[in-house]
């Protein structure tokens, strides 16, 4: 357990400001050119594997265990329905002082959403106080705050007194298929949780609750006819997905957003099309709502499978659970707006619409803030930038919550 109300607004000694001041000093901005400079897109193996080595070299520099372990295998649907194994890079994990009573989790990812044959590959200056390019917010500077608080808090005593393990993963972008077990894994047992994301606006304010998501590939199997002449002794997959896609977009709400996204299948014109594949992004609002989900989508399979005379396959799955703000988090978060208070920083957080790496420790049981990392936006877009001088003020929030965390460990 640890007792955040004793240490919430203790002043900052001169230890403890010693500590910020590293973590504020260490080379985040080289760091974060050097590493945004390696295009590692979800899928550019070769790229996350060059980008996994850095890391390991950087993450090297702290004491513990670190190896770069193997992804869980997984498969999808390709656009003509049959299996394809779908493959991902190796994630990086660290553990420090697994015996201290008090365990923390940090996470982050290396992947970025720019493929190697994305126009968007450079990092540039914008101007005096942003730089610009892929990944520079979402989030290798986040990395980088990470490593600068973790190396802060090991030259300080207090810090030996909170074990921890980081996991840097490399497909969060595409819903950490490969990495959700080694993070559920690496959260058990754990007080709390940090994730480097970057902040929720450019004011700093954090991500609070988030929605769930599902990503569903629904595979339709009819008949094929020749669309001329015995048209009625077709099946046709195309018409019954898209009649499964308008079922359910019906049901979208504040609550739970529906979104049919892709159809592929068919063929010739001349042809009743036997196969085609529903694409669809669900985003349930809350556990409640995505058992709701999940009732709808059996019922509305059910219904277009029975009228259309189509066998239907399910695919994939809500990979992220929803993520409510608890007591224990808001405690966290608390926690996290104080240090923020004492270092002259104003931090609130708000509900978004996105979801992260956060959602799965949540759903763990353990208490998550999951926007820990710089300032910028335009993430996901050619239009991603970094405020530069967040790098410093994250670095000093961050060590000293993970320090008010060692002091809660004891009071």
């Amino acid at each position: 357990m640890i007792d955040l109300e004793p240490v919430a607004a203790r002043p900052i000694d001169s230890v403890t400001a010693a500590a910020l001041d590293r973590a504020a000093a260490a080379p985040m901005l080289a760091q974060t050119e050097t590493w945004a400079a390696v295009n590692s897109g979800s899928g550019n193996l070769a790229g996350l594997e060059r980008m996994a080595g850095l890391l390991a070299d950087a993450f090297a520099a702290l004491p513990g265990d670190i190896a770069l372990r193997e992804p869980t295998p997984g498969d999808a649907i390709a656009a003509d329905g049959t299996r394809v194994p779908l493959a991902h890079g190796r994630n990086l994990h660290l553990v420090v002082r697994p015996q201290a009573p008090v365990q923390i989790l940090l996470t982050g990812h290396m992947d970025t959403v720019f493929a190697a044959d994305h126009p968007f590959q450079s990092v540039r200056r914008i101007d005096d106080a942003t730089i610009g390019g892929p990944g520079v917010a979402d989030m290798k500077s986040g990395l980088a705050i990470m490593l600068a608080a973790l190396s802060a808090i090991e030259a300080c005593p207090l810090g030996r007194r909170i074990g921890y393990e980081v996991v840097v993963n490399s497909d969060e972008e595409v819903g950490s298929p490969g990495s959700s077990a080694l993070i559920a894994q690496a959260a058990r047992g754990k007080a709390a949780a940090l994730t480097y994301e970057p902040s929720a606006l450019p004011d700093g304010t954090l991500a609070g609750a988030r929605p769930g998501s599902g990503n569903l590939s629904i595979v339709v199997a009819g008949r094929s006819a020749h669309a001329g002449r015995n048209p009625e002794d077709g099946r046709n997959a195309i018409v019954a997905a898209a009649d499964l896609a308008v079922r359910l977009a019906k049901h979208a709400g504040p609550r739970l957003s529906i979104n049919p996204a892709r159809i592929d299948g068919g063929g010739p014109n001349n042809v009743v099309p036997d196969h085609a594949i529903l694409r669809v992004n669900l985003r349930p609002a809350t556990p409640d709502d995505e058992r709701r989900a999940r009732a709808l989508i059996d019922s509305a399979i059910a219904m277009v499978a029975a009228e259309h005379d189509v066998r239907i396959h399910l695919h994939g799955g809500f990979g992220r659970p929803p993520k409510p703000i608890d007591p224990a988090a808001e405690r966290l978060f608390g926690l996290v707006r104080d240090c923020g208070t004492a270092l002259g920083l104003d931090i609130g957080w708000r509900a978004t619409g996105g979801v992260c790496d956060g959602n799965n420790i949540a759903a763990c049981g353990v208490p998550v803030v999951d926007t820990m990392g710089a300032r910028g936006g335009a993430i996901h877009s050619a239009q991603e930038y970094l405020i530069v001088d967040s790098l410093p003020e994250r670095a000093r929030l961050s060590a000293l919550v993970l320090l008010r965390l060692a002091e809660g460990a004891t009071a």
